[in-house]
């Protein structure tokens, strides 16, 4: 079994950084790609950013390109979450995800089958 856990949320004023980092433990982790998402109270999980974990291809939605980098250490099992010139928008619970399947996709909820508990990521305006 594999656990994620999400550390380095909390309050940042409009324009600041936060980085968020997710460690797994658990059973020999080697998963295919490695995403974080974010929600929202009554809305659905969005897609924030994957990196595939051998070749460290990166996606982005569309909201945090230029803003947020994926990054991910392949010997520690650590994925990370660099966010710069925040905006209030960006408050959400973030959590990560893994994928060790092989199911197409890596912007959605679907193909993922592990999950963090999530940071909450409040920005002030």
């Amino acid at each position: 079994q594999v656990q994620l856990v999400e550390s380095g949320g909390g309050l940042v004023q409009e324009g600041g950084s936060l980085r968020l980092s997710c460690a797994a433990s658990g059973r020999t982790f080697s998963p295919i790609a490695m995403g974080w998402f974010r929600q929202v109270p009554g809305k659905e999980r969005e897609f924030v950013a994957a990196i595939t974990w051998n070749g460290g291809s990166t996606y982005y939605g569309d909201d945090v390109k230029g803003r947020f980098t994926i990054s991910r250490d392949y010997a520690k099992n650590t994925l990370a979450l660099q966010m710069n010139s925040l905006k209030p928008d960006d408050t959400a619970v973030y959590s990560c995800a893994a994928k060790t399947k092989l199911i197409v996709g890596l912007t959605t909820t679907h193909p993922y089958d592990y999950w963090g508990q999530g940071t909450q990521v409040t920005v002030s305006s």
